[in-house]
């Protein structure tokens, strides 16, 4: 849930641990949504990624729900990645935290069948770049699905797919409810990757 921008001590310490206790226990309903939501998307044995994990409780989440499945959570703040790792610990092998960002992703092109994304968007810094980065690693035929308050740029967001010769946000755009009483509902929206490669235009 955290970007480029939060890398260097906003979320540190004492801070990470709140955040970590808030997102495991009063927002676990809302992660349940979205890993339900990815549970339903991933391909069999899909490479998931999720940019912004935070403590890593999707990954933990859509794990439970996929056992076929290797899911790779990224976040800029080394603190948060340690708090994920603690937390992903019951799925060695298959469930992997590291040092990135949605700008940054340290992974090799075209390694991913499905990257999703939670309350990330209204953080990036620069959305094209961060789209243009996702598509990178993004395999033919994948998913980006993002997942964010009506108020994040979605419009910026889709604009940056619709760059791309392959990457598309037509028609994929849905409000969803949540279970959650500070986060009622989110918006969701779905870019394609349909060409043999996604690359600006």
């Amino acid at each position: 849930m955290h970007t480029q921008h939060q890398a260097h001590g906003a979320f540190a310490g004492r801070s990470t641990r709140r955040y970590d206790f808030m997102a495991r226990r009063l927002m676990r309903g809302f992660y349940r949504r979205i890993a339900e939501d990815v549970a339903l998307l991933a391909p069999n044995g899909a490479d998931i990624l999720d940019v912004g994990t935070g403590p890593g409780v999707l990954l933990t989440e859509t794990a439970r729900r996929r056992p076929d499945v290797s899911i790779t959570g990224i976040d800029p703040s080394a603190d948060m990645i340690a708090a994920a790792t603690r937390n992903i610990e019951p799925y060695p092998g298959r469930v992997h935290a590291r040092i990135g960002s949605a700008a940054e992703v340290p992974s090799d092109d075209a390694a991913f069948d499905l990257v999703v994304t939670s309350l990330s968007l209204h953080h990036w810094d620069d959305v094209a770049a961060s789209v243009a980065e996702l598509a990178r690693v993004l395999r033919p035929g994948g998913q980006i699905v993002v997942f964010d308050l009506a108020r994040a740029p979605f419009g910026e967001l889709d604009a940056a797919a619709d760059a791309h010769s392959g990457l598309s946000s037509a028609a994929c755009h849905t409000t969803i409810g949540t279970g959650v009483p500070h986060v009622r509902r989110i918006e969701r929206h779905v870019l394609h990757a349909t060409a043999e490669a996604a690359q600006p235009r």
